[in-house]
């Protein structure tokens, strides 16, 4: 019974195979080969962008840092929530790749940014011309790192407050396809019809082994993304492999299909939790990851019984009561199924 991360699930059957078919032979290097005109294409009839710049690398937090420092200054501030991956998650990368650039915490409830907040936080960004940091980008994510999903007139209503100051707007979709599927949004009505600049275009918590995009929307910014990639070290030799990750994902579907799977198990998950007793969900589980507080005892049982998750936020303590309330992170995966779902719960309740 995993339930600690949708990083800990294996690649799709699909994806394997794609891989074994581009290990065959040679393909030319560093993004030139035909998989990748495919991907590039494939997204850009996704997102209904034409004109779309498309990079692939091979982790969530190399597609943040080198697209953020693509469209945010050194000397400027990347405005986001305080839960965000980019501020808690990611060892510094976005300030290390973007030359310094300060982030700067914006509130609101389950990891959602809060629009009067981040208007306040603009306007109190008070600027006497060379001496400060200088508003620079803002950075929405979607799923959030509590499990809350953005509808694209929430997106859209961030963007406008962050085009108000002229800023770009930047997408961490490392669970985009969760969100897609949880709103039943298109991907453009998500992205760049809401406001977005750039978007980090998630794949390995959703059944690839290690592969995300950067997807561009407005390509004036690709030849700097493309030396920032190169510089940064993430301009893979053997991109193929990146390549053929990607096209798997997104043929026929694939990405949405293992997202709905996943959120699936997440709904049913976040039920069966609000029949335990003693149990409270902390947060809407609108994708596939479930945040609750359960007794101390019915944790005790659930891991007992095989379960694997993590206390959230912090470690607990060894001993306590037994109705001590205790909270933890459940992720549901691609492949997480109904009997380890519904073995948890009996655990749980039991």
């Amino acid at each position: 019974m995993q339930f600690a991360s949708d990083n800990s699930s294996g690649a799709h059957p699909a994806v394997m195979d794609a891989l074994i078919r581009a290990n065959n032979g040679f393909a030319p290097s560093y993004g030139a080969d035909p998989a990748m005109d495919e991907v590039r294409q494939q997204i850009r009839d996704i997102f209904e962008a034409p004109e779309a710049a498309v990079y692939l690398v091979a982790t969530g937090t190399a597609a943040n840092s080198v697209a953020l420092a693509s469209v945010c200054p050194p000397w400027s501030a990347v405005y986001c929530h305080r839960h965000s991956h980019i501020m808690e998650d990611e060892c510094g990368a976005p300030e290390f790749y973007t030359g310094g650039a300060k982030l700067v915490p914006v509130y609101g409830e389950s990891a959602r940014i809060d629009p009067v907040c981040l208007s306040e936080t603009l306007k109190a960004a008070v600027h006497v011309g060379v001496h400060n940091v200088q508003r620079g980008a803002v950075s929405i994510t979607n799923v959030t790192e509590m499990g809350a999903v953005y509808t694209p007139d929430e997106v859209a209503g961030l963007c406008a407050i962050a085009k108000e100051w002229e800023l770009p707007c930047h997408m961490d979709g490392a669970r985009f396809a969760n969100a897609l599927v949880a709103t039943g949004a298109s991907p453009a009505q998500m992205t760049w019809k809401a406001g977005i600049d750039v978007l980090s275009f998630g794949g390995t918590k959703n059944g690839l082994i290690g592969a995300e995009a950067v997807v561009i929307f407005d390509p004036e910014k690709s030849w700097e993304f493309e030396l920032r990639r190169k510089r940064g070290g993430h301009l893979f030799s053997k991109h193929r492999y990146l390549s053929a990750q990607m096209q798997a994902y997104l043929t026929d579907g694939l990405w949405l299909q293992l997202a709905r799977a996943a959120n699936a198990a997440g709904e049913r998950l976040a039920k069966g939790i609000a029949t335990v007793n003693g149990a409270s969900l902390l947060s809407p589980a609108d994708a596939n990851m479930v945040f609750a507080v359960l007794p101390r005892a019915a944790h005790q049982r659930a891991i007992n019984a095989g379960a694997v998750y993590y206390p959230w936020p912090a470690a607990w303590n060894e001993d306590g009561p037994n109705d001590q309330p205790l909270s933890a992170r459940l992720v549901c995966s691609w492949c997480t199924s109904d009997e380890e779902v519904d073995g948890l719960l009996e655990a749980l309740r039991n």
